[in-house]
């Protein structure tokens, strides 16, 4: 009865794992899936209930808690709406290292037919390019290759930005 005891409470206090380590730890396919609705410009949901952040770009802030909606950060969001739309809906995720971020959203590039969502959002000059995260040194290059046109052609964000060339 002791030794029962004693394994009811390890198992009970330490030895289950958590919700979020489950979750960081369940692997979603490659494959096609139906967004259930867009987010903001670089977070979508799916209708399977899973959160999707687009691996490498940052869109301006449109549902950041406590803070103000970001310079064209709505129309990051509508963009990304009109892009799936032209799909369907219906999308395509790859992954790359990581699967899960600190907030256990899966981490994907959003494919529609041929073209990368991430990429496009980046060439419309609606995303910066995020380098400091783990992810495939091509994807980094093609990234920053269009954000290099963005930026030449003083799109979206490099209109208003004095950094740009």
């Amino acid at each position: 009865i002791l030794l029962l005891i004693i394994f009811l409470l390890l198992y009970r206090g330490g030895i289950r794992r958590s919700p979020r380590t489950d979750e960081e730890n369940s692997v979603l396919p490659e494959g096609s899936y139906v967004v259930e609705r867009v987010v903001d410009g670089d977070t979508l949901r799916l209708t399977n209930g899973e959160t999707v952040r687009l691996i490498g770009v940052d869109t301006p802030q449109t549902v950041k808690p406590n803070a103000p909606v970001e310079r064209l950060g709505h129309e990051a969001t509508t963009f990304t709406k009109e892009f799936l739309q032209k799909g369907s809906f219906q999308v395509r995720l790859s992954f790359d290292s990581d699967r899960r971020d600190k907030y256990g959203r899966l981490l994907a590039y959003v494919w529609v037919g041929d073209r990368l969502l991430n990429e496009e959002l980046v060439l419309a000059g609606l995303a910066r390019v995020e380098t400091q995260y783990s992810y495939s040194r091509a994807m980094k290059d093609r990234l920053l290759q269009a954000e290099s046109q963005a930026k030449i052609q003083r799109r979206g964000i490099w209109a208003f930005s004095e950094s740009a060339p």
